[in-house]
């Protein structure tokens, strides 16, 4: 019988060992050697990093199935294994591999591909080991595979630009709200696989991944606006007040992006933080002709729009979901209106705005929508968030802050484990710089910045942070991003959890790139470097907070720059 015969026995049972002396066995033997019994099998997978022996072996054998494809999945086998036992989990791997080639239009032609390819064979094993979630929508969207792949699409970022053409190329073949809807949802899940793959490979930095996550978080709020305003419009006409000569003036809206989103710096899985903005509460929209009950007050018309933005971005479908929406940094939080005119903002935050809110609203930014207005909001804002005094007693305020979240973190044990609100973690560099910018930015305008790295940088030419405080700040929050990415990125969860357990561990340190150094593990190097990370971050954190008389720059007098 030959070794690619369909009913070769290597597809069933393994048999039990056999005292005959058999030549050197190498991993193509899983596929093509006539008989190999269960030791022999796991010989070949247990170095590959394989725990399910006979589940794997199945695997093997469901994708060799046919004869052309045991053939030619023989000839990449041993790199194929190679690299997806470099892979935090090489079981969850093959299994999801066997599933795509399935799914696959030609499980033939994808074998082909990959023998011609081996640089994809490793990048691919990387992809269906390393991330449950991308290889998921690689299942559902076989068709991807290619593209992703695709060196002109996998070593360069997109443009905001580039994205936003290509959606808009898209939408104008859809017809339905629902159909446009669900095209968010679509586009989202192609680009973050994009993006996502491309940050599991190392093919671009940390920053580069964050400012395409944010452009593709701008591009799909945008145009999640544009589609509801488009069905809002088509039921009561265009939101308008007439100008003193009589004239209609059309009343503009907008989305001010907080947070990770405003900051230029949002990651996997993170909720975007929102505001919605409209420009005055006088007027009606200007109706249907041939329907006179079509008119609306444009506060009705804005708040309905804000409910479809919101449910257009954070409603689950058969397509999934684009964002998870947190409107609480709005003016009463939870309590309050979900949007507001411009008058409302400017008189909340006048009589009633706190600290917080100053510290949240040096990232606000214009998501969506009207831009002009967009910017009025923040000129409106500025007095506000600089205008006030800060000095220790702001210091003091943000710390006690941090304190209750300390306590809460406290509570559930992981004050040593999350890497945004933990001991050392993102949030208490966040903290730092915001509040260093708020200390110094009334009179030196040049340290006002959204964006947590770039807002270093000025801190650091305006001589507010020392060079070695800026390194050990930007150090240290690229690798906690990094981490909270390599987190997330798994099953697109909104973890920021270091696992307790050695699995996870181990798991956590392969996406981030380590490898066995010696007698250091790759569990030892990553906990290494947590600590080292977050030991400094705490250090200086505590430095400003508790004892902000020996911080260096607050001891000099404020000096006014541009």
């Amino acid at each position: 019988m030959s070794p690619l015969d369909p009913k070769n026995e290597s597809k069933g049972p393994r048999k039990e060992p056999s005292p005959a002396t058999k030549p050197p066995l190498q991993p193509k033997d899983l596929l093509l050697a006539p008989e190999l019994n269960v030791e022999e099998v796991a010989f070949l997978l247990r170095p590959y990093g394989f725990e399910e022996i006979k589940k794997a072996d199945a695997n093997l054998q469901l994708i060799a199935e046919e004869p052309r494809a045991r053939e030619l999945f023989a000839e990449i086998l041993e790199d194929f294994l190679d690299a997806l036992g470099q892979t935090p989990e090489p079981d969850r791997g093959l299994n999801d591999f066997e599933r795509f080639t399935r799914a696959a239009f030609s499980k033939t032609q994808l074998l082909s591909y990959l023998r011609d390819d081996p640089a994809t064979v490793s990048r691919a094993a990387a992809v269906f080991g390393g991330s449950p979630f991308f290889a998921e929508i690689l299942i559902r969207n076989p068709e991807y595979f290619y593209w992703i792949f695709d060196p002109a699409v996998l070593k360069r970022p997109r443009t905001k630009r580039e994205m936003a053409r290509d959606f808009s190329q898209a939408l104008r073949l859809l017809k339905t709200k629902q159909d446009r809807l669900d095209l968010l949802r679509i586009f989202k899940r192609k680009e973050i696989l994009r993006i996502g793959v491309r940050d599991l490979l190392r093919e671009a930095s940390v920053e580069e991944i964050l400012a395409e996550l944010t452009d593709l978080a701008g591009v799909l709020i945008q145009k999640a606006y544009e589609i509801s305003d488009q069905a809002l419009r088509e039921r009561y006409g265009i939101p308008s007040r007439r100008d003193r000569s009589g004239r209609p003036v059309r009343i503009g809206f907008t989305v001010i992006a907080m947070g990770k989103l405003g900051g230029g710096e949002l990651n996997f899985s993170s909720d975007v933080d929102l505001l919605y903005l409209y420009a005055t509460r006088a007027g009606k929209t200007s109706g249907i002709r041939g329907n006179r009950d079509s008119r609306i007050a444009n506060a009705v018309y804005f708040r309905r729009l804000s409910q479809e933005v919101t449910a257009a971005l954070n409603t689950v479908s058969g397509q999934g979901y684009v964002y998870r929406v947190d409107l609480r940094l709005r003016p009463e939080g939870e309590k309050g209106l979900i949007v507001q005119p411009l008058q409302g903002y400017r008189r909340y935050y006048a009589a009633r705005g706190e600290t917080w809110e100053r510290l949240s609203l040096l990232k606000a930014w214009p998501a969506g929508g009207d831009r002009a207005l967009g910017r009025q909001f923040l000129k409106m804002a500025a007095p506000f968030i600089f205008g006030k005094p800060f000095g220790v007693p702001g210091l003091e305020e943000v710390g006690a802050l941090k304190e209750r979240v300390d306590e809460k973190i406290a509570l559930s044990q992981q004050t040593a484990s999350h890497v945004k609100l933990g001991r050392g973690g993102i949030r208490e560099i966040e903290f730092l710089v915001q509040s260093l910018q708020l200390y110094f930015g009334a009179t030196r305008t040049a340290v006002r910045e959204r964006n947590t790295l770039k807002a270093l940088k000025k801190l650091r030419r305006s001589r507010i942070l020392s060079e070695e405080e800026d390194r050990c700040l930007r150090e240290s929050y690229l690798f906690l991003r990094n981490v909270e990415n390599k987190l997330q990125l798994v099953n697109d969860s909104q973890t920021h959890l270091v696992p307790a357990d050695p699995k996870g561990i181990r798991a956590c340190a392969l996406r981030l790139g380590y490898r066995e150094e010696g007698a250091a593990s790759v569990e030892d190097q990553f906990l290494r470097d947590y600590r080292a990370h977050t030991d400094r971050v705490h250090r200086l954190f505590r430095l400003l907070f508790e004892t902000p008389s020996q911080w260096p720059s607050l001891q000099k007098k404020p000096r006014r720059t541009r």
